[in-house]
């Protein structure tokens, strides 16, 4: 579904994408892979975003499919798009038949706000509502995107303030916790916010503590993220590897790595 522009960032200085393709191919051989960098389980991100990306809402049936495989190990990860739906309701029951375990709303590739609900985008409050009623976690890019056309206005994470207040039993993810511009504001939200969460995927690990140097105060609502395959991202293990080597102490380290993802989808 790629477009070629996407493709091709995809693609850039990665030598293995072949491996690449195999493993969105064959769960069984991404499971191996996991199982060589030494991964337990793995959110698998998918979201529709036709204008930027190309992928339309077919990715939520790939990813349903997929999963299958392994449903303890492999985790679905869906998305619904306010101007790609004839009937939203409808297509909310379907994700949830679906039994995607987290929504991504990529807002500078989806070209919104989250908060647009506010201004008659109805849509997203019906997401917003149905997740929060099944326990759904909703995860929210936050930060920039190279990606050609993408509007990086919409990445200010200041926009969940009012998602968070709003549905205060959504769990809210804040996806590579607004780099590399708004990290102070998804730290003040996280603080504020007893239903907002940082991951940490898409932040090389060795700037981790450049970018959040108070990361242990917030380890309890941190997770472990890789954003791999994506650009600049070479591999899994590396960032497990880089991650362990920041020094932190052992119950933050098993905070990040698992806990906060346990209590977010338990086994």
């Amino acid at each position: 579904m790629f477009k070629p522009a996407a493709l091709e960032l995809m693609r850039a200085q990665r030598p293995n994408f072949a491996e690449i393709e195999e493993y969105c191919r064959s769960p069984k051989a991404f499971l191996k892979y996991m199982d060589s960098v030494g991964l337990d389980r793995a959110v698998l991100i998918n979201y529709v975003a036709p204008e930027i990306i190309g992928f339309t809402p077919e990715v939520n049936q790939f990813i349903s499919n997929y999963v299958k495989a392994d449903p303890k190990r492999l985790i679905s990860c869906g998305s619904l798009h306010p101007r790609h739906t004839a009937n939203i309701l409808a297509d909310v029951e379907q994700l949830l038949r679906h039994e995607i375990g987290m929504i991504k709303i990529h807002p500078p590739h989806q070209l919104l706000f989250p908060n647009d609900y506010l201004q008659g985008v109805t849509e997203l409050e019906i997401i917003y509502r149905a997740a929060e009623a099944n326990g759904i976690p909703v995860m929210f890019h936050t930060g920039t995107s190279i990606f050609p056309g993408a509007r990086n206005k919409y990445g200010d994470p200041m926009y969940l303030d009012d998602v968070a207040v709003d549905f205060p039993k959504m769990k809210i993810l804040l996806a590579h916790g607004g780099r590399p511009l708004w990290m102070d504001t998804a730290f003040f939200l996280l603080r504020r916010h007893p239903n907002v969460y940082l991951d940490i995927s898409g932040i090389p690990p060795k700037s981790l503590l450049q970018y959040f140097p108070r990361l242990a105060e917030v380890a309890r609502k941190t997770l472990f993220g890789s954003d791999w395959p994506g650009p600049g991202v070479p591999d899994v293990g590396k960032n497990l590897k880089d991650f362990r080597g920041l020094g932190l102490d052992d119950e933050v380290q098993q905070q990040i790595l698992s806990r906060t993802a346990l209590e977010i989808w338990p086994e």
